[in-house]
């Protein structure tokens, strides 16, 4: 660098506020989603592998909204974009009120659905509006932070839901009036945000043009080659697919570690899913660290360097050696947490005019974390230890971005 870059500017403060408040929403949201796969075992009598489909329901919205959101997002601008995840949000969250009614797990997956979409809309427009405010080189920075408070709503939302949905629950009931009551009480919240964000004055985040000989290039995402199709930036292309098997593996560990905790440990599902607090908490630890870290180690270099690390951590977790193995589930999420905003925006490098559509075709990505719980829940079904043997080939691909893909050619 040739100067020391700021985090962000003070004119972006308050509009940078808001955006990290939606980080923490989703996190609560769709680590909730975790526990509704033991909630739902007991009380609608689902095996394993279909309580997958809880996580294919709200990542396979990924897949279907990531790219309207993105076109939505270039047409009107990243404030509408976020009161449109908004509504979509909190819509799915209502809809868990006549599923419950119904107590269909088919109504669920519709409301999960909706919900998934209001996610998926966030996601595609939070990040790039979080890197653009500010300088490009510091964008890593700024997204590290936000998912900080990401990885908050993670830890909350476990905690809440064991609460609220475990405490009670007990194989054979079909009480469904504590979901109800908890996703309305959310919706609240999210039309309470909403209503904030219509108020919200965004500042002017037009961008410069490569050839204005004022614009420092590294200091501001322009396309230094604005004729080149977005397909033909290798970086944007590996980012999208390191982002595929980033959140293959975070669905698959995240769905089935309450499981792991009642079958391989012993413990109580309430006492799983209070551990799962600890669990997402080392995320937050996690983004703390790697965040600081950054200051003196490249992204990218740290990006690898945590791959590798939970390798060897899953190897572990496989081999279900009592306390050891699961302090290596819960290092899974510590390595984990840097990743998915480290790569979104090494992968939004210097893209220019082709910054929202890459969001979007890189939250499209998160469409992994619709397919692999279903993959280890047939594993989990036999072995839930072994199923942890498939995330590595997922941190192998990451790893290979961050050693050498990455690279802005």
């Amino acid at each position: 660098m040739s100067q020391k870059a700021a985090f962000t500017q003070k004119r972006f403060l308050v509009t940078f506020g808001f955006v990290t408040s939606l980080f923490l929403m989703w996190g609560l949201l769709l680590s909730m989603s975790d526990v509704l796969n033991k909630h739902f075992t007991n009380v609608l009598h689902l095996s394993k592998s279909q309580t997958g489909l809880i996580q294919f329901s709200v990542f396979g919205a990924y897949f279907i909204m990531s790219i309207p959101a993105g076109y939505f997002m270039k047409k009107y601008g990243y404030k509408p974009g976020v009161l449109l995840g908004l509504c979509l949000f909190a819509l799915g969250t209502l809809l868990f009120v006549p599923a419950a009614h119904a107590a269909s797990f088919g109504f669920f997956r519709i409301a999960l659905f909706v919900m998934g979409c209001g996610m998926a809309t966030l996601e595609t427009v939070a990040h790039p509006f979080a890197a653009a405010l500010g300088d490009q080189r510091t964008s890593e920075l700024r997204l590290n932070f936000a998912q900080t408070f990401n990885a908050i709503g993670t830890i909350i939302g476990p905690a809440l839901g064991a609460w609220v949905l475990l405490r009670t629950s007990q194989p054979g009931s079909t009480d469904l009036s504590s979901v109800r009551i908890l996703y309305v009480c959310i919706s609240v919240v999210i039309i309470l945000l909403a209503a904030a964000f219509v108020m919200l004055k965004v500042p002017s985040l037009a961008a410069p043009h490569a050839t204005d000989p004022h614009v420092d290039i590294e200091a501001v995402n322009v396309d230094t080659e604005p004729g080149k199709p977005l397909y033909e930036h290798s970086h944007f292309v590996w980012a999208a697919i390191a982002q595929f098997f980033n959140v293959a593996a975070q669905g698959g560990t995240w769905a089935y570690f309450i499981f792991y905790g009642s079958e391989v440990m012993g413990f109580t599902a309430e006492r799983a899913g209070v551990y799962m607090s600890l669990f997402m908490a080392m995320m937050a630890a996690g983004r703390i660290v790697g965040t600081s870290l950054m200051k003196y180690v490249a992204p990218h270099t740290l990006l690898a360097i945590f791959a590798v690390a939970n390798i060897i951590m899953c190897l572990i977790v496989a081999q279900a050696w009592g306390l050891s193995s699961f302090i290596a589930l819960l290092m899974i999420n510590f390595f984990f947490s840097i990743m998915f905003p480290t790569i979104f925006s090494l992968g939004l490098k210097n893209l220019g005019s082709h910054t929202q559509q890459a969001s979007s075709f890189i939250s499209m990505g998160v469409v992994g974390g619709a397919f692999f719980p279903l993959l280890m829940g047939l594993v989990a079904n036999h072995n839930v230890a072994h199923a942890y043997y498939l995330p590595i080939i997922c941190y192998i691909v990451i790893f290979l971005f961050g050693w050498k893909l990455y690279k802005v050619k």
